[in-house]
C-alpha cells in the first residue's frame, strides 16, 4: 500500500447553521479531523461555518490557494433548502471525481438506506481533493472508511506522482 506523502495537509470544514450558532457541538467535523490525523495528515479545523454558499466558497478557495492536499466538508449535503455545500463545491471544482462520492454513498447505504439522499460531490481544484461528506457522525465515519485507503495514492497523484 502506498504511504501518505510527507507533509500531507488536510482542512476540515463543517457546514451547519446550528453548530455555527452554538446550538450543538460539531461532532462530525471533530471526528473527521481526528481520523485524518490518525491517517498521518496535518489537520486544520474543523472550521464551523453556517450553511451559506458564499462563505463556503471562500473557505474552499482559501484551502486550495493555501495548498491543502485535501479538504473534507461535513454537512449541508441533504435535500433541505439550506443544504448548499454541493453548490458551493461545484463553484470551486475544476474536475469532478464522481466515483469517490458514489463510493461513499454506496458504503453508507449498506447501513443507512437514506445515505443515498446525500448530494455530496468529490473532485479536484488545483492540487487539492475536495470531498463533501454528510453531517452525521456515521456519515463522517463512512467517508473515512472509504477515503482512508485511497488518500495516499490520490495525494501522490495530485502532487505529480505516477499511477
Amino acid at each position: 500500500m502506498t504511504e501518505l506523502p510527507e507533509g500531507a495537509r488536510a482542512i476540515v470544514v463543517t457546514a451547519s447553521n446550528r453548530a455555527s450558532a452554538g446550538v450543538y457541538e460539531d461532532t462530525s467535523g471533530q471526528l473527521l479531523a481526528d481520523g485524518l490525523r490518525e491517517l498521518g495528515f496535518a489537520v486544520e479545523g474543523p472550521h464551523v461555518l453556517p450553511d451559506d454558499i458564499e462563505a463556503l466558497i471562500r473557505a474552499l478557495r482559501a484551502a486550495v490557494a493555501g495548498g491543502a492536499d485535501l479538504v473534507l466538508t461535513t454537512g449541508g449535503t441533504g435535500l433541505t433548502p439550506t443544504d448548499v455545500t454541493p453548490e458551493a463545491t461545484r463553484a470551486v471544482l475544476e474536475r469532478e471525481a464522481p466515483g469517490i462520492a458514489e463510493a461513499v454513498r454506496r458504503y453508507g447505504a449498506e447501513h443507512v438506506p437514506t445515505s443515498v439522499l446525500s448530494r455530496g460531490l468529490a473532485g479536484t481544484a488545483g492540487r487539492t481533493l475536495i470531498v463533501n461528506l454528510p453531517g452525521s457522525s456515521g456519515g463522517a465515519r463512512d467517508g473515512l472508511a472509504v477515503l482512508g485507503p485511497l488518500l495516499p495514492h490520490v495525494v501522490s497523484q495530485l502532487r505529480g506522482g505516477d499511477h
